[in-house]
């Protein structure tokens, strides 16, 4: 049967496998970009407020670069750019992790900081008294109690990075919109083939505001702060 005399499901049933093999890549670019960004970003709020100057002044640098230029630019950079400059070879994928775990190590930096920030000073200063070193104070008093206030801004941050991943079809990686794109020029018939491919993204999104909303009510239930 020609393609474009199926109905709207029919046509759907047959797209859809292929899309979600495009959304299976687009969750493994979130999620494993998110981790390493959530440790970039913890390393970078720790050097943002570190006694020591130099270490402030490369979280600076960082931060001012990754927030300073296009998303897109740095994915090219990393893809194209980066492997002739240090004599190495980026398939699309691990450039793709590359360029988005540092821009979203960027954003989490400043997430990070401002919520240890939020802690009063007093504690800081109590710990120090009893003669608890500056490292341990903030792992062991400031950090924990930044994990509710930073769950909001977090989940923020890994709504837009699920997002942000459709950037990557520029280096022709088959995620979501990569495969949507293809999808579309093959069949011409745009509608059905954009239509999933946001009810896809629509869904990334609703399921990790849920979870953060889930963590939240249990970290209230428990007193957290």
């Amino acid at each position: 049967m020609d393609d474009g005399n199926l109905s709207f499901w029919q046509f759907s049933l047959q797209i859809i496998p292929r899309l979600l093999v495009g959304m299976k890549i687009t969750l493994e670019l979130t999620l494993i970009s998110g981790f390493f960004g959530l440790l970039l970003g913890m390393m970078g709020a720790l050097f943002r407020i570190s006694p020591l100057k130099p270490l402030r002044f490369i979280a600076t640098c960082y931060i001012t670069l990754f927030r300073g230029t296009p998303l897109l630019l740095q994915i090219l950079f990393i893809y194209f750019a980066l492997p002739p400059l240090l004599n190495l070879r980026l398939d699309s994928f691990p450039s793709g992790v590359l360029a988005l775990s540092l821009n979203s190590g960027a954003y989490f930096t400043e997430i990070f900081r401002a919520g240890i920030e939020s802690i009063h000073k007093g504690q800081m200063e109590a710990a120090r008294a009893l003669g608890i070193s500056y490292s341990k104070a903030m792992r062991r008093i400031i950090i924990p109690q930044t994990y509710k206030r930073l769950i909001p801004p977090i989940v923020n941050e890994l709504a837009a990075l699920s997002k942000d991943t459709s950037l990557v079809s520029v280096v022709a990686l088959s995620e979501l919109l990569y495969v949507t794109q293809r999808i579309g020029a093959t069949y011409l018939r745009p509608w059905e083939v954009y239509f999933w491919a946001a009810l896809g993204y629509l869904l990334v999104v609703v399921v990790l505001t849920f979870l953060a909303s889930t963590l939240e009510t249990r970290l209230s239930t428990k007193g957290g702060h």
